[in-house]
Order: structure tokens, then sequence, then C-alpha cells
């Protein structure tokens, strides 16, 4: 019983960080963005860069082995996820970045399945028109409003997200795949900052949060998201998943100074407890049919 309630314990304190990693990387790079030097192509390079080496040494450590998975296409949505949330940062505070980022990627997931030909049940339906409802409201013209642009490039780095989870699917070991999808990205963005090298800004401080993206919340992340995802089941690691915006906007208030307004809490709601209705009620459909398939 004492290991078992240790065990638990252990899930649950890697899967916080996990979740406060993740939400660090909007909070990273709207802080680098907002209050340091730095330019968004140069955040994006040492971040790809240094993530790339922490997972390079995270894989040699832990297994011996050479990176040698990935492919470059899987490199590219994973390059265009981090430079459009690099560029978005420039105009959204940290809890609508990550909350239009969450509802992109999420809504990529759900389309991809559709089209697969997976059926929404009515409560999946209702959820998810409660979700789009919260994105509109949520960009609809008004002084509360988030920049047109900007909301743009976060939603195309959701779904440039969203592209890159679904490819990674049944990929192999998935640390390994991401360590050679990082290694395949640095090429990339290294054209990327050579074609924008007139823009080109660096401050210590700025440098410091792209390399604390990279190596810390991006690397480090992942890691211990690989190494609990295996005991965690797929409906609650997405619904887990939900905490990250929540966390990146309370990060944004407490050391940012970013205010809550009234829209985006009203969408916060709409689109996360809509997503959620799709979610849980996607397990209690395959709970059913589980113990259909049993009594059958």
């Amino acid at each position: 019983m004492l290991n078992n309630s240790k065990s638990h314990l252990r899930i649950i304190v890697l899967t916080s960080l996990t979740m406060i990693a993740f939400a660090g990387n909007s909070l990273l790079c709207r802080a680098a963005l907002r209050d340091t030097g730095i330019d968004a192509a140069s955040f994006t390079t040492i971040r790809l860069v240094s993530g790339a080496m922490m997972l390079w040494l995270i894989v040699r450590i832990r297994s011996g082995k050479s990176i040698g998975s990935g492919n470059w296409l899987s490199a590219f949505t994973l390059f265009a996820y981090a430079a459009f949330l690099s560029y978005s940062y420039g105009g959204l505070t940290t809890a609508m970045g990550a909350l239009l980022l969450f509802g992109a990627v999420q809504a990529t997931m759900i389309g991809h399945g559709i089209r697969a030909g997976e059926r929404l049940l009515k409560l999946q339906l209702a959820g998810l028109v409660i979700a789009l409802a919260g994105l509109v409201g949520l960009l609809l013209p008004g002084l509360s409003a988030p920049p047109l642009f900007s909301s743009s490039v976060m939603l195309a780095s959701g779904v440039a997200w969203g592209i890159y989870s679904l490819r990674g699917k049944g990929a192999g070991d998935p640390l390994r795949v991401t360590a050679g999808n990082f290694l395949r990205a640095v090429p990339i963005t290294l054209l990327l900052s050579l074609l924008m090298y007139r823009h080109t800004s660096w401050d210590s401080t700025g440098i410091c949060y792209a390399v604390a993206s990279g190596a810390l919340t991006s690397a480090i992340g992942y890691a211990l998201w690989y190494t609990v995802l295996p005991v965690l089941k797929a409906t609650r690691a997405a619904t887990v998943q939900l905490s990250v915006p929540v966390i990146a906007a309370l990060g944004g208030v407490v050391f940012l100074g970013e205010p809550i307004t009234l829209r985006l809490l009203l969408s916060s709601l709409a689109i996360l407890g809509g997503i959620a209705l799709v979610i849980l009620e996607k397990q209690n459909a395959g709970s059913v049919e589980q113990i259909a398939a049993d009594d059958r």
C-alpha cells in the first residue's frame, strides 16, 4: 500500500511539473518578446537549438543510443509551431496566446478524428459548438479583442502542433523521435535567422529566456511527459492538459502583471469546457463499446 501511495504521488508530481513546464513555454516566450530585446526569429532558433542539445543529452544518458528517429516533415511542423508561437506573442498576452494555441491544437486533433470517420455523440457535438462559440467570442472585434494578425499566427501555431502530434503517434520511442525532429529543425530555424538577419537583436536576458524555453520547459518537459504518459489513460492525459492554459494565465498575472478580462474568462470557460465535454464523452463512449465487446 505504501509503495502504491508513493507511486501515485510520483505520478502526480511529475504530471504537475510537466504541465507547469508546458505552460512555462508560453510565459517565457511572452516575457522575452515583450520585455527583452530579442527578436522572434532569434528566440525560435535559440529555443530549438538548446532543446535539440538537451534532448540529445537526455537520450544518450537514458539509453546510450544515438538519435536515429524523426523525419523532415515532422521537423518542419515542429519548426512552424515554434516560429509561429514566437511571432504571435509580440501582440498577445500569455493567457490569450495559450488559450488560442490549445484550442487550435485540440480542434486539429478532433477534426482529424472526424475526417477519419470518428462519429461524435450529441454531447460531443454540443461541446464542440460551445468551444467554437467561445473562440468566436474571443476573437470578435471590441476593446478587449486580441490583434487579428497575432491571433491568426497563434492559431496557425496550434494547427502545426496538432499535425506534429498526429504524425508522432505510433512513430516509435517518442523521446528519440522528438529528439530527432528537434535536431532536424535546427537547420530550418538557422535558415529563418539567416533570412531575418537584418532584424536580429539580442540581449542576455532574452537569450536566457530562449535557452530556458528550449532546454527546460521544452526538452525536460517532454522527457517528463513521456515518463508519465504510459501510466495515464488516454482521456486522463488529454484532460490534464486542460490545465496548461490556466497555469499559463496565472503565470501571466503573477509574473508579468497581465490582466484577466471578462471576455477572456468567459471564452476560456467555453473553450476549455467544450473541449472537456468532447474528451470525456469520448471516453464514456469507449467504455460502453468495451463493455459491449466483453459481453459478446
